[in-house]
């Protein structure tokens, strides 16, 4: 049975850093592309940042960006989400989720096959 388990969410001031890990068990990924989505209240699923099997490409949402870093150690089937300079607004439930058959990345939502529990992310102001 194929599991991705989010960990690392919590509660952090604005301005303040988190780092999440998503770790597999039940197949290897190393050959997959893994991406982070994130879900805010009342608010579709969306985007955040991807990276290829080889962790050698990424690409983060203009949100984001030059702000999360994302990436894998595939000897350990884990993905980590290094969030730096968080917002309110970056407040949701952060879930990973693997690609079953490219190891390219995407931004598509339907790309992906396997979707972990997800983990909560507050930023207060």
């Amino acid at each position: 049975q194929v599991q991705l388990v989010e960990s690392g969410g919590g509660l952090v001031q604005a301005g303040g850093s988190l780092r999440l890990s998503c770790a597999a068990s039940g197949r290897t990924f190393s050959r997959n592309a893994m991406a982070w989505f994130r879900q805010a209240p009342g608010k579709e699923r969306e985007f955040v940042v991807a990276i290829s099997s080889s962790g050698g490409s990424t690409y983060h949402a203009d949100s984001v960006k030059g702000r999360f870093t994302i990436s894998r150690d595939n000897a350990k089937n884990t993905m980590y989400l290094q969030m730096n300079s968080l917002k309110p607004e970056d407040t949701a439930v952060y879930y990973c989720a693997a690609d079953r058959d490219s190891s390219n990345w995407s931004l598509v939502r339907a790309r992906y096959d396997y979707w972990g529990q997800g983990t909560q992310v507050t930023v207060s102001s």
